[in-house]
């Protein structure tokens, strides 16, 4: 969650840039491409002067230059708004541009773009500037004549224009860029998402291997002192696990037992281990709990070594069996400690009643001593 916290902004503010990165550049290209059009009429404009055009074919080349299928309309304006020129020319006559202030445009050179809405809801990018198809040099102003005399006699011959100041608008469908631009929107979404969930799988991987290499470091250090601990503990060790396999001995139970760890490791607890271990293992079966017995163990060599041995069953966290632990003790010393106590006690118990009888031997003959002396 910490490492979603911190890359969500992150990854929100790069895709929040990345989506406006491609809606500007979407309305770079259509501005260019308005641009380019614009160049071309005006070009064609520029040409039919030259070859005194008719304003027939004035519209022919305002309607063969709309002809591509992502121009929704090719005008031009007075500046007043009135219609001049249209593709279509059921529109000439007709006002547009409400909203701009056309004179204000006709002092400017730069390239002006917004977006509007057809009658049907579409939405069109609209790129207008003023209308300059003449050359600047010595023939402007007959250039210009013969301009608003195409567009006063021949485009409709009742259209009044008092000064020819022309404004062009090129209207491009937005359908395709629309749609474009939800793809982009949509890719570039889901890339964030990915890169975000990439994101934070790295962080969440960095944390996993930074657990792991803490919990393995811990692991090894609790073994080492679990090792050391077994290895060196005063009494003796065997583990067994649940399919019967002696686990674990340390030196105490090799050396009480007399058979080296390396010896017994991975072997049949049967065949290594006394019968006497063997029946406390069959008694923990049937009493399900810990037994703790002094008995008398056979060895190698048919030595018999009293053990007192504590033998109880092994489970995990979650109560299921993983096999046995045998702790035992030699009792051979604490046995001769034993009867040397027992020896000592009997010696002492002699010692008292000689010294008791030693004593109700002396008080008579005292008192016999002092009534000889008395009599004496």
């Amino acid at each position: 969650m910490g490492a979603v916290v911190v890359l969500f902004p992150i990854f929100a503010f790069m895709t929040f840039q990345n989506i406006t990165r491609q809606k500007e550049n979407s309305f770079r290209l259509l501005l260019e491409k308005g641009a380019a059009l614009i160049r071309s009429f005006e070009a064609g404009t520029r040409t039919g002067m030259g070859f005194s055009w008719s304003s027939v074919q004035l519209q022919k080349l305002l309607t063969e230059t709309a002809q591509q299928r992502d121009i929704v309309y090719l005008l031009v304006t007075d500046a007043s708004g009135i219609i001049l020129a249209h593709n279509n020319p059921a529109y000439i006559g007709k006002t547009h541009g409400s909203g701009l202030n056309l004179r204000r445009i006709l002092h400017e050179e730069t390239l002006k773009w917004r977006i509007v809405s057809n009658p049907q809801g579409k939405k069109i990018f609209e790129v207008y500037r003023k209308f300059s198809p003449v050359e600047r040099g010595l023939n402007v102003g007959s250039g210009h004549m013969m301009m608003q005399l195409w567009f006063q006699r021949g485009m409709n011959e009742r259209l009044e224009v008092s000064a020819f100041n022309p404004v062009i608008f090129v209207g491009l469908d937005m359908g395709s860029i629309e749609e474009a631009i939800r793809s982009d929107t949509r890719n570039t979404v889901v890339m964030g998402i990915i890169l975000l969930l990439i994101g934070f799988a790295g962080i969440a991987l960095l944390f996993l291997a930074q657990s792991y290499r803490t919990a393995r470091m811990s692991l090894s250090r609790i073994k080492a002192f679990s090792d050391n601990l077994v290895e060196n503990m005063p009494i003796g060790l065997v583990a067994i696990d649940n399919h019967q396999k002696v686990t674990s001995l340390n030196h105490v139970a090799g050396a009480v037992l007399g058979r080296p760890a390396s010896e017994v490791m991975g072997k049949d607890a049967a065949q290594v281990l006394p019968k006497e271990l063997l029946k406390l293992l069959e008694n923990l079966d049937t009493e399900k709990g810990g037994v703790e017995k002094e008995i008398d163990c056979s060895v190698r060599e048919g030595k018999n070594i009293p053990l007192e041995v504590s033998a109880t069953l092994l489970n995990d966290e979650n109560g299921i069996f993983l096999g046995y632990v045998l702790l035992f003790k030699d009792l051979s010393e604490v046995r001769l400690l034993r009867k040397e106590i027992a020896r000592n006690q009997r010696l002492a118990s002699v010692g008292r009643l000689a010294a008791g009888v030693s004593h109700e031997i002396r008080n008579p003959s005292s008192s016999i001593k002092g009534f000889a002396t008395y009599f004496k």
